[in-house]
């Protein structure tokens, strides 16, 4: 018996002609995983949301939802449990432990229940340690650890993920699905989540639910998918092992893993031979140059940013990696002017900044890591202009330049949209293009590929590029890997307070063993400096 079953669901938001999902049928087994994927804006949260009756969207709906047969909004919520992809945004309690209860509470469960259950369930997600911490000193992976406990703390008997890995560093996800592959194998606990992050989650998953334009694209398992979709534009997001076998033409069976790429390496590239040229060093002027920085938020606190030295050329494109609360957007703060720090220098352009001087610097914009702090307006389109028009900008000017983004990254169909209404990456997309309408120097960018599927990225890249070549400067914090080892011009390393390592991608890359690409693991042993998938396949091709 179906665990869900969506019947020939449709749904409109209100004031919108197109709708967000068409026709969409599909059935979920007792006990199955399913991975839901597509291009961002393709209905996936309006679909999750859908199903959890508490959070549903108002709008137009037609088709049927049922939950074991009966209607959704017949179910009691704590049937089914739900994680967002912003840790902040669903944490509602001050306190760790009020967190896990307070789902409990709602239940009207008794107080001995409840603490049975919040200590059974702290001491299996390893919450212990901090089980009496405030939530808003918990880090990025704690939190969405935690919002993950509180949904299974009320037993679901399905689990909804919508990108529950969006803000998390690449171990921290690894260690959030991995939690959620336990989750599903010891409890049985069925599960259906949308995940851009396809490395880890589609090997996962027994069936894969592809979704384009608000239809179902296709539904099957994931070895199936990777064949179906191998010259799709959703190709570009699946696993690495998958992508170098679909592109060397591999038959049999296709592999997900890195295990399985590089047993399939190995059978049939057998020869150990090959090198990937190192991309070239940027000579350019310097644009950035951090001395000796040291900052701290009160005087109390211990230091976020400790001796740190940095060095940024100009029309660089320049990426900065590291764990959830390294400090990497305090980094990003003090180069914006945002925050100043209490010791150290700043020089822009070779132009001096005053230690004690705040405000954001003329001609250096900051994408933020919660777009929608940068929306004022109604629209896209009122947002997109308006802003040009305060700095004396003419209208017709500030109409050609928004046209100029608005084309670039195609945000057409996204105008008359309030900005809260658009997607995840949909918001990313128009809060970037705020930016660039204003012609900046120098870009700096706060997880810029969050919530945007592969397709999009890659258009993101050209245009980081394309600023490049007009001497723009692009300073990136990212999760994203092989984002930063596709795009950079150098990478770099942040712990402790300061930067430990830096370099180029394929040297910085090839170098780590756990902030490196799948492709990079892959090609460890047999083709030196390789980390991404078009230069394992490049070498494989020159094999004899």
């Amino acid at each position: 018996m179906a665990l869900l079953q969506v019947e020939n669901l449709s749904f409109t938001y209100p004031g919108q002609e197109k709708k967000a999902l068409r026709d969409i049928s599909f059935s979920l087994p007792k006990g199955s995983f399913t991975l839901l994927i597509g291009a961002s804006g393709c209905g996936k949260t309006t679909l999750l949301k859908r199903i959890k009756k508490e959070i549903a969207p108002a709008g137009e709906e037609t088709g049927e939802i049922l939950f074991a047969d009966r209607p959704i909004g017949e179910i009691p919520f704590q049937k089914i449990g739900y994680v967002s992809q912003s840790p902040d945004n669903q944490i509602v309690t001050d306190k760790v432990w009020h967190e896990l209860a307070f789902g409990l509470e709602n239940m009207g469960l008794s107080h001995e229940e409840i603490r049975l259950r919040v200590g059974e369930t702290a001491s299996y997600f390893g919450i212990g340690g901090w089980y009496r911490h405030n939530t808003d000193e918990l880090s990025g992976g704690q939190k969405q650890i935690l919002n993950l406990a509180a949904a299974v703390a009320i037993r679901p008997e399905l689990l909804l993920l919508d990108e529950p890995t969006a803000q998390l560093d690449p171990i921290a996800a690894s260690r959030f699905l991995d939690t959620v592959a336990r989750l599903h194998r010891e409890l049985g606990i069925t599960v259906l989540m949308s995940e851009h992050r396809q490395e880890e989650a589609l090997p996962m998953a027994d069936r894969v639910l592809a979704l384009e334009e608000g239809e179902m694209l296709c539904f099957d398992t994931p070895r199936a998918i990777c064949q179906k979709l191998k010259d799709h534009t959703l190709s570009a997001g699946l696993p690495s092992a998958a992508r170098i076998f679909t592109a060397l033409n591999g038959k049999g069976e296709c592999p997900l893993t890195v295990r399985e790429g590089q047993a399939f390496l190995a059978e049939k590239y057998p020869a150990v031979s090959g090198k990937v040229t190192e991309k070239e060093k940027n000579e350019n002027a310097t644009a950035l140059e951090l001395k000796s920085i040291f900052f701290r938020y009160k005087r109390t606190d211990p230091d976020v940013l400790r001796d740190l030295d940095l060095q940024v050329g100009k029309g660089e494109i320049f990426s900065v990696l590291g764990a959830n609360s390294s400090g990497k957007s305090t980094l990003l703060r003090v180069i914006a002017g945002l925050s100043a720090p209490y010791r150290g220098e700043r020089l822009f352009f070779g132009d001096r900044k005053s230690r004690k001087e705040k405000g954001c610097r003329k001609g250096v914009v900051l994408l933020p890591q919660d777009p929608t702090a940068l929306f004022l307006k109604n629209t896209v389109a009122e947002d997109l202009t308006e802003g040009l028009l305060l700095t004396g900008v003419s209208k017709a000017e500030a109409e050609s330049r928004t046209e100029k983004w608005v084309e670039r990254l195609g945000l057409q169909d996204l105008l008359s949209h309030h900005p809260y209404d658009v997607s995840g990456g949909e918001q990313q997309k128009c809060a970037l293009a705020k930016l660039l309408v204003t012609n900046p120097k120098m870009v700096l960018l706060d997880e810029p590929t969050k919530g945007l599927d592969a397709a999009f990225k890659d258009a993101l890249k050209t245009v980081l590029r394309e600023l490049k070549q007009e001497g723009v400067t692009v300073i990136a914090v990212t999760h994203d890997v092989e984002f930063a080892a596709d795009v950079s011009d150098r990478c770099a390393l942040l712990f402790d307070g300061a930067v430990i390592a830096s370099g180029t991608p394929n040297t910085f890359f090839s170098k780590n063993d756990f902030y490196t690409t799948a492709a990079a693991r892959m090609a460890r042993g047999r083709f030196e400096n390789a980390v991404l998938v078009k230069e394992v396949v490049e070498l494989c091709k020159k094999e004899p």
